[in-house]
């Protein structure tokens, strides 16, 4: 494998023994052997378990971040982006299992200063997008204007939370379609007049 193919394959196996098997297994000694590698060809790739969640992190913010403030800023009308916005929200985490996990607990687990500081630009800039796309509604007259919109965003970003207990309680049976139909509706009735 190359060195960017290598990597990616790490990354998954981060969050992939996060979402099934729990924070607590993941060691660089049991991530090797879920890569089938040495634990020394891991830092190889990563100098140190650190740079491999900041790679992650990264990863977050060039494909889910940088794509949310695409869709809050394109020139659609405000319901077709926040269907966009939720909707590609749920999916990229749903692909990405874990990575809710990963980012908030190894934060505040680690109690790193560098890591909740990136989490809270993360997740600032995720509610600032996701308020732009009301304001522009209830601006419009679309939505109802008293509605409070930093609280609705705090409401929103409890969504990806629940869709993590509800995929590792329900892993069978969980569908992530019904899920995020639901979630839509709920925004959606909550900003109707």
């Amino acid at each position: 494998m190359t060195s960017p193919e290598r990597k990616e394959q790490i990354k998954e196996s981060i969050l992939n023994i996060i979402y099934s098997e729990g924070m607590h297994k993941l060691s660089t000694r049991y991530l090797a052997q879920k890569v089938g590698v040495s634990e020394g060809a891991l830092f190889r790739h990563y100098p140190t378990k650190r740079a491999m969640i900041e790679d992650i992190i990264n990863d977050v913010n060039k494909e889910l971040v940088s794509g949310l403030k695409n869709i809050a800023e394109e020139n659609k009308p405000p319901e077709q982006r926040l269907e966009k916005y939720i909707t590609f929200t749920l999916d990229y985490l749903y692909q990405k299992k874990g990575i809710t996990l990963l980012l908030f607990t190894e934060a505040s687990y680690q109690n790193d200063e560098g890591l909740k500081e990136t989490m809270n630009s993360l997740y600032s800039l995720q509610k600032q997008y996701f308020s732009k796309i009301v304001l522009d509604g209830i601006t419009s007259g679309l939505w109802d204007e008293s509605i409070d919109v930093e609280n609705l965003a705090r409401l929103y970003m409890g969504i990806p939370v629940t869709l993590n207990i509800e995929m590792i309680l329900h892993d069978e049976s969980f569908d992530h379609n019904t899920f995020c139909n639901q979630m839509k509706a709920i925004i959606f009735k909550v900003l109707k007049k």
